[in-house]
């Protein structure tokens, strides 16, 4: 390839490059923000510490269902009666002695005991909220759509576009070099 033809590629990366990194700038931003919050959220308090329980002893805890429906209560009772119940995720801490539910549509989460299903602690789940941003999950929350048709076009892009970025800044830190070289060989015949 002559030193013309690679001047020119260096440009058009440099144009790509850029018009990607200007255009995007938001989003990539606030991806490594909430991507470092994520990463750092125990140490932080973002998310809420794990209570203990009374007994690791699975044979001694009450059933899922009758946990389930405390939660519900609970949730009710000392969180709001008007947020919605509908559970998204139980997580089961054998060795904790709880269970934790969280909720599909409010970020508030209940620790319960698995053996006597009391209420151990109530949390704000900032981090799931922080996840939805990073993932852009809230975009689908936000513009009502039924499934994840804006989370998947949202990684589409932004994982498209960051691919694109790294391999146009490697070619703008390559390209340099191997130009300089050619007219450096040029020069010396």
């Amino acid at each position: 390839m002559s030193t013309k033809q690679q001047a020119k590629w260096i440009r058009r990366f440099r144009w790509l490059h850029r018009k990607i990194a200007i255009f995007l700038f938001i989003f990539f931003l606030v991806i490594s923000v909430t991507g470092f919050l994520l990463g750092i959220k125990k140490q932080t308090g973002l998310l809420a510490p794990t209570q203990k329980g009374r007994s690791d002893n699975l044979s001694t805890w009450l059933t899922v269902d009758s946990l389930q429906k405390n939660a519900v209560r609970y949730l009710q009772d000392s969180v709001s009666p008007t947020l919605s119940v509908t559970v998204d995720r139980i997580d089961i801490r054998p060795d904790k002695g709880i269970v934790k539910f969280t909720f599909k549509d409010h970020f508030k989460g209940l620790q319960l005991d698995g053996t006597t299903g009391k209420l151990l602690a109530i949390e704000t789940r900032k981090s799931d909220f922080i996840e939805k941003i990073h993932d852009g999950s809230i975009l689908d929350k936000i513009f009502g759509t039924g499934g994840e048709q804006v989370k998947v076009s949202y990684t589409i892009i932004m994982a498209s576009s960051l691919f694109i970025l790294v391999l146009s800044g490697f070619w703008l830190w390559l390209g340099p070099k191997r130009l300089r070289k050619s007219r450096k060989n040029v020069s010396e015949s």
